[in-house]
């Protein structure tokens, strides 16, 4: 998790100018801005708690939140529910042609990279798992339910079905160590690919382990990989919109 420096009231009343015709949620809004153009809070910093500002400066709670709402209006501050403030950074984006596990987009980023394995087991195949696996109901199939983390901030859930025909191993593994596109892309050559990208709101579920609100839209790339004909893995990957892009970048066969 990003380090949470205090920033100090000496530093900061430095940076205010001390004009008392600027109203003083303004001189702040200077201040915190100056910092993060400077580059002396780099994106994924944590700021100071409205409460912490509010003690070292002196100030009223109402007025160290307009500027933070201003920041976070205009694209220079993000907040994320139940964990703080933080500088932002331009979003992640997820690629709709790769096969790229997220730790190697994360780190390649020089951001850290954790995930969090909250299920992962055998199940009988019913209804939509069933049908996007093409399977008959009650068959075998393996489930993998994974939080991903860029610096302690939840990006992407995985919601992930596995033919175990075709990755006995898959159930096995230990998938904190290493990521399940990483695995799969080591045992199969998938020849076809299926992206289907949808905009979802998040049920309760994705909410609390997105760590985000209900009313906030979720991105879900939507993928189906085959092998000889027969569907080796279905995967729902879902984002937060305020964290990630989804894109591509390819070559036509005929120029436009």
């Amino acid at each position: 998790m990003p380090t949470k420096e205090l920033m100090s009231a000496k530093t900061l009343k430095m940076e205010l100018c001390g004009d008392t015709s600027v109203p003083m949620y303004q001189q702040i809004k200077n201040a915190i801005k100056g910092q993060i153009l400077s580059g002396d809070w780099q994106p994924g910093y944590m700021i100071p708690s409205e409460n912490q500002l509010a003690m070292e400066l002196g100030a009223s709670r109402m007025t160290i939140n307009r500027p933070l709402r201003e920041l976070t209006a205009e694209g220079l501050l993000k907040r994320v529910h139940g964990l703080g403030t933080f500088v932002a950074e331009p979003p992640r984006q997820a690629s709709l042609i790769e096969l790229r596990s997220i730790a190697e987009e994360i780190k390649s980023q020089g951001k850290v990279h954790r995930s969090e394995v909250l299920s992962q087991c055998e199940l009988p195949a019913q209804g939509e798992a069933a049908e996007r696996m093409g399977v008959k109901a009650g068959a075998r199939l393996f489930q993998l339910k994974t939080i991903h983390y860029q610096d302690e901030v939840p990006i992407q859930m995985e919601l992930r079905y596995v033919n175990p025909d075709k990755v006995p191993g898959f159930i096995n593994m230990d998938f904190t160590q290493t990521t399940s596109t990483d695995y799969l892309v080591s045992q199969i050559r998938p020849d076809e690919l299926e992206h289907i990208v949808q905009a979802v709101m998040p049920d309760d579920y994705m909410a609390i382990h997105l760590i985000i609100p209900l009313t906030e839209p979720c991105l879900r790339l939507k993928r189906r990989t085959w092998e000889r004909g027969s569907v080796v893995t279905a995967v729902d990957m879902i984002y937060p919109s305020s964290r990630y892009d989804l894109g591509a970048r390819y070559q036509p066969s005929v120029a436009a």
